[in-house]
């Protein structure tokens, strides 16, 4: 652990790896919320976590390197469930890179327990751990100028949701209609550091393959629509 000043009254901790960082984090948010520790912004990222707003930081500091730090706690509330399409264009990618048959990729996705490790990059964007690290996948030699919002994608150790459109490098593997951010929803992010997320799958059937007969008649076009005689 190294802990650094970041002006007159924040610091950067930094530690060596992700699952350090998850679990200082939810050590110092166990300790403002017992009372023992006094900072207005945690915020954690891929290896550090910044403290904003100390009244002591080199005090802070000081006693900081003697914590232990234990594992990250399991959360007690219910995982946030994402329903997902996997018909994302990078699935035979990643699945030639898992060494497993596309079809094996979203049975894999659905059935790990992912924790946001941090948000970032876009209002919404949570980073997401969770899968095996034998399941790590490089980013895409060329990004994409434009990914879709809802956009569930891999890269590295992490899962995202594209919140919005943007250009993006991260291997799609399927697509959501969950809301990422919301600015009038308390609080806007749907993800936030600490949270406990399940991917659900959905049926992904194309339009044009749907049978007619399972289709409400007010909803087919009128030409199709059986006209009784006179």
């Amino acid at each position: 652990m190294r802990v650094l000043p970041v002006g007159d009254e924040a610091l950067l901790v930094e530690v060596s790896s992700g699952e350090a960082a998850q679990a200082l984090h939810a050590e110092l948010l166990r300790r403002r919320a017992a009372g023992t520790l006094t900072v207005r912004e945690i915020v954690p990222a891929a290896r550090t976590v910044l403290l904003d707003g100390l009244r002591d930081p080199s005090g802070l500091a000081d006693r900081l390197v003697t914590w232990k730090i234990p594992p990250v706690p399991p959360r007690a509330e219910d995982a946030i469930e994402i329903p997902v399409r996997y018909d994302g264009p990078d699935l035979p990618d990643v699945a030639a890179l898992w060494g497993v048959p596309v079809e094996e990729v979203p049975r894999i996705h659905a059935a790990a327990d992912f924790r946001v490790a941090f948000c970032g990059f876009a209002p919404g964007f949570g980073y997401l751990t969770g899968l095996p690290d034998r399941y790590d996948v490089p980013r895409r030699a060329t990004p994409r100028t434009t990914v879709p919002a809802g956009s569930v994608a891999l890269a590295g150790p992490y899962t995202g949701v594209y919140p919005r459109s943007s250009p993006g490098g991260w291997q799609l593997i399927g697509t959501t209609d969950s809301v990422l951010w919301d600015h009038a929803r308390v609080p806007a992010a749907l993800l936030t550091p600490g949270a406990r997320v399940r991917f659900v799958p959905q049926e992904f059937v194309p339009q044009e393959f749907v049978p007619q007969e399972s289709v409400p008649q007010e909803f087919l076009p009128q030409e199709s629509v059986p006209q009784e005689r006179p």
